[in-house]
């Protein structure tokens, strides 16, 4: 009798271990109080523990790119909001250099298109503009669905992650959608204040920053998200070397010229160089550039034309070091240090 209640005990244990491995657990999605509700459909992709962790291994994985070394990491890096920080233009396989600025990763599920000039229309497809980017990954989208199913662990790593088990291109993105999903930055100074969190106070300067905030640069940077998510053109100089279309790119519509998606400037002291080609190195320069640097090019957004016929958004060197107070409470450390995105 005795015998036996050890192999029932034995048994049992060995059967909890193989459910506890091969179960995979649904997460559940924080939504911040002071958010607007996601525009991604979570119904569509529920997120689970080990798709999550198949969409990290995806994203910090060198081999999706065509020399086996340039993962997406390798231009957004987590301590700095998931951008190329200190480089103008995103660099690739061979060292290849694009002609944009590598975007922020976060509050991925709240967005209607990505890419500066709206190229993907849902997250899910997001991945491929950068893997098929003679530029930056400069693979095919077979050739990586091939090396994965190559490769022994990433066969399990799918099975567990998703009912089917199979590496296919739905299963792939959905993964590493989940991931991006998650990345989600809602715990700055300016959000704990707003929600009345911990106490939170604001300075005298980040007060008046706010202030200011709201009356010059809300129109476009709306919401607790900080953008409209719609393109505009800000009245940049057109640098002849590049002369970049923007969303006209991908409309072919003469009205998009020059228009680039409005950035969230969550994170904004961490994620510099700023605007699409990466010109301007410093928050200063921004506001210097949007004070006395606009300029009446194609379709410039109206917003920037004052009722004087003058360009831009005045401002006073006392104001902008108030507005840029503003901005760096909107740093969320804990988001740049969270050891749930960390390779």
């Amino acid at each position: 009798m005795r015998y036996l209640l050890i192999l029932f005990v034995v048994c049992f244990f060995f059967s909890c271990k193989k459910e506890d491995v091969y179960t995979n657990v649904e997460v559940v999605f924080e939504q911040p109080s002071n958010f607007p509700e996601t525009h991604y459909d979570l119904s569509t992709n529920p997120i689970t523990e080990k798709g999550f962790e198949l969409g990290k291994k995806l994203f910090y994985d060198g081999s999706l790119a065509a020399d086996g070394v340039v993962s997406c990491a390798f231009c957004h890096q987590q301590q700095f909001a998931f951008t190329h920080h200190g480089h103008r233009f995103s660099h690739g396989v061979e060292d290849r250099e694009g002609k944009r600025n590598a975007q922020p990763i976060q509050n991925m599920a709240y967005q209607k298109q990505f890419s500066w000039d709206g190229a993907a229309f849902h997250l899910d497809l997001f991945p491929i503009i950068p893997i098929t980017n003679p530029v930056e990954m400069d693979e095919t989208v077979s050739n990586v669905i091939q090396k994965l199913n190559e490769n022994q662990e990433y066969k399990k790593l799918f099975g567990l992650a998703f009912d089917d088990g199979q590496i296919n291109v739905e299963n792939t993105f959905k993964a590493m959608s989940q991931f991006m999903i998650m990345m989600v930055s809602a715990n700055s100074k300016y959000d704990k204040y707003i929600r009345g969190e911990e106490s939170v106070s604001f300075t005298l300067e980040e007060e008046r920053g706010l202030e200011l905030f709201k009356n010059k640069c809300s129109s476009c940077h709306t919401s607790d998200l900080f953008t409209d998510d719609a393109f505009r053109n800000n009245g940049l100089p057109i640098d002849p070397n590049i002369n970049d279309l923007g969303r006209m790119t991908v409309t072919l519509i003469e009205t998009d010229k020059y228009k680039f998606k409005v950035p969230s400037l969550r994170n904004v002291e961490v994620t510099g160089p700023y605007m699409h080609d990466g010109r301007f190195g410093s928050l200063k320069s921004v506001l210097d550039f949007y004070s006395t640097g606009v300029r009446e090019t194609e379709n410039l957004d109206p917003l920037l034309k004052n009722t004087d016929g003058t360009l831009g958004i005045p401002l006073n060197e006392q104001e902008k070091e108030d507005i840029i107070a503003f901005l760096k409470t909107l740093t969320d450390n804990e988001f740049l240090t969270d050891e749930r995105f960390a390779e």
